[in-house]
């Protein structure tokens, strides 16, 4: 087996474990996650998605976040993708029982292969894109991040909302969720805000971070720069990628405290 051979491999595994993961799930996910995926509205409100603006969520799931946005915002053009066919069969249904929402466009990809032009058939890149809780659990969440600002325009807005490292919460409730997150390959990545900090030191754009909830998650707006090129951190290499998703798989800027009233919202 060679090495793209053994790379597709490793992609349809991944590809079937969130299936697995959400056949079931799918049915009762929007409902159970409301009480603990903290901050989502709150993005969704700061992004101040405007009219006929390009919008693409990387993990749309049941694509709960692009509808609220539609309601918002009717006339933006809205996009999503994720690599569950089992979310994107909840997500579909709605899109086809409510006619205000058929205008979303969405795709089964993998965030490591998104392309505006190959998946949604687009001319120009992303105004603004959204990843709401997902970096945390994508295995590649370097390339998946690095995918994404080269689907972006210079001056655009790349949002994230996800868990944080809850450092202000008692100790007991975080050894308890971090337990608990870990049963679902979820897990704080602090590599991602080092290398985020990094694009921004480079020039390639600016990072603003807020907490939500005693830094139970955060939520992060990196700027393109207008000037800077499509990031690219080297040559990828698949032999490393096929490593770094082996390993995965096996083990299974300044902090801007928010003053919002409700720090869970």
């Amino acid at each position: 087996m060679n090495d793209y051979e053994a790379y597709g491999v490793i992609v349809m595994q991944q590809v079937e474990k969130m299936d697995r993961m959400y056949r079931y799930q799918r049915h009762f996910y929007d409902f159970t996650r409301k009480y603990y995926l903290f901050g989502r509205d709150r993005l969704l409100q700061e992004m101040d998605v405007q009219e006929n603006e390009c919008v693409l969520e990387v993990a749309c799931g049941t694509a709960r976040n692009l509808f609220k946005l539609a309601r918002m915002q009717p006339h933006a053009q809205l996009f999503g993708f994720d690599a569950s066919n089992e979310m994107l069969k909840t997500a579909h249904a709605q899109i086809a029982s409510k006619p205000e929402l058929r205008h979303i466009q969405l795709k089964r990809e993998l965030a490591e292969n998104l392309s505006y032009a190959t998946t949604f058939g687009l001319s120009k890149p992303f105004d603004k894109i959204l990843c709401s809780y997902a970096l945390s659990m994508i295995p590649e969440w370097r390339r998946a991040f690095d995918v994404a600002l080269r689907n972006l325009k210079p001056g655009g807005g790349f949002y994230i909302v996800d868990f944080w490292d809850q450092r202000d919460l008692p100790a007991a409730f975080r050894a308890l969720l971090v337990r608990w997150l870990s049963m679902f390959g979820v897990r704080f990545r602090p590599e991602l805000m080092d290398y985020i900090r990094t694009l921004t030191a480079e020039g390639q754009g600016e990072l603003k971070i807020e907490s939500v909830g005693w830094r139970y998650s955060y939520i992060a707006r990196f700027t393109k720069s207008i000037g800077a090129k499509a990031y690219e951190s080297g040559v990828w290499s698949l032999k490393s990628e096929i490593r770094s998703t082996k390993s995965e798989t096996n083990s299974n800027l300044e902090i801007q405290n928010s003053k919002h009233p409700n720090p869970l919202v």
